[in-house]
């Protein structure tokens, strides 16, 4: 990159002004390339002599024409010039400029690609909405963020998958089956309820609808009075679920490598006994309270973390690490990045310890916190609860304004669509 190359050529210029005796003999700070406030003074800049007179105690004019006369020939740099109070200006070449046109189109989609990752495999784990309802315009916010990410680790010379962690195993998964169960036998003209704490949206209805039409009354039957619908209704349900929130993303021009089902962690032998056994092995569970805690207090945390209720059922928190025991002990990535919401804040420093205490350095995981901002439509505030029966889905927000104006919006602090 130019920016660099100049800035390389800075620093060799002071070094061997300095070594003549023609600079202050202080230490040289690292060199910044920065762009003139006004064109005139040129395309780039550097204010390493401002920087040096202060050091040295010496006129900073003196010191900018010092470097400046050490400075090198570049067949991109057509002149270089002194400014006061003391910066350093260039001035690109314009015949170097006009050969650069030539290297983009021979490159392509792949110039300003650098090397820097050297191949190393990064996983991208973003958006991971619950699929019990359409993605709603906050999902939108961490599926441009991750996608973008994700794209210039790929520039940037990573091998990178970009993966969306299918919770399939929550509570909530349950109660939206419930729920299109319900709506799907009011379609036979049978008296059933949707939960209290069900999802009341259009979208359950119309995806009743389109399991009636395929399938018929299979599920109405023996399974009208049953507290939870068959497994092959529930199944069908959470497919055409993923089905509408695969679309929604392919939409916004966001696809993903891997669909991770949370289920898959567990049976016979499954990622979660193995990360049991090698957390054991390391000595870092404990058994009180007719619970199986992480006994992540000994590994700095303020207290430790319940892993397996003394009902006997894993907690979300183990489900978790054997997550990122199939992430780094199995499938070998390098690096990882989780992109979270801002509620998962207090997860973060938990989820390192138990990294660690898998004996991987927990440096390798790296968790952003994203923030969610306020999207107005007409200068109301959108709503993306999907308890909300008029919650504003991505889709819609992508249909108003395109795919590439809704990554850039959900980019912003603040938009307004």
């Amino acid at each position: 990159m130019i920016k660099q190359e100049i800035a390389g050529l800075v620093a060799e210029a002071a070094q061997e002004a300095r070594e003549q005796g023609d600079l202050p003999s202080v230490a040289l700070p690292e060199v910044e390339i920065e762009r003139p406030q006004r064109p005139e003074h040129g395309d780039y800049a550097s204010s390493l002599a401002l920087r040096l007179a202060r050091a040295g105690r010496v006129d900073s004019m003196s010191v900018a024409e010092s470097i400046a006369r050490h400075i090198k020939p570049h067949a991109a740099i057509g002149e270089v010039s002194v400014a006061a109070p003391g910066f350093i200006n260039f001035r690109l070449n314009e015949e170097w400029l006009a050969q650069q046109t030539e290297a983009v189109l021979r490159e392509g989609e792949a110039y300003g690609n650098v090397p820097l990752g050297e191949g190393r495999r990064v996983q991208v784990e973003y958006v991971s909405a619950n699929p019990t309802g359409p993605l709603h315009v906050g999902n939108g916010r961490w599926a441009s963020i991750g996608s973008t990410l994700a794209n210039a680790l790929k520039a940037a010379g990573y091998r990178v998958e970009e993966e969306y962690l299918v919770n399939d195993m929550l509570t909530q998964v349950k109660i939206f089956a419930r729920t299109l169960h319900a709506r799907y036998l009011q379609l036979f003209g049978k008296d059933a309820e949707i939960p209290a704490d069900g999802y009341p949206g259009e979208y359950v209805i119309d995806l009743a609808h389109e399991i009636r039409d395929e399938y018929g009354d299979r599920f109405v039957g023996p399974y009208e009075f049953a507290p939870d619908p068959p497994p092959e209704f529930s199944d069908i349900g959470l497919r055409r679920m993923l089905e509408k929130i695969r679309d929604d993303l392919a939409a916004m021009g966001v696809t993903f490598d891997v669909w991770f089902r949370e289920s898959t962690l567990y049976g016979p032998d499954s990622r979660y006994d193995q990360m049991m056994r090698l957390l054991r092995e390391r000595g870092h569970v404990t058994e009180k309270e007719g619970a199986v805690w992480f006994a992540s207090s000994e590994l700095g945390e303020d207290k430790d973390n319940v892993l397996v209720r003394s009902t006997g059922v894993p907690t979300y928190f183990a489900s978790d690490i054997a997550y990122h025991y199939d992430k780094f002990l199995i499938r070998g990535f390098d690096r990882v990045i989780n992109i979270w919401g801002a509620d998962h804040q207090g997860h973060v420093s938990r989820l390192k310890a138990a990294v660690s205490a898998l004996g991987v350095d927990p440096s390798r995981l790296e968790v952003i916190i994203g923030q969610l901002v306020t999207l107005k439509r007409g200068g109301e505030v959108v709503r993306i609860s999907k308890r909300s029966g008029d919650i504003v889905t991505l889709r819609e927000v992508i249909d108003e304004v395109g795919r590439d104006a809704c990554r850039f919006l959900f980019l912003m602090r603040s938009a307004d669509a």
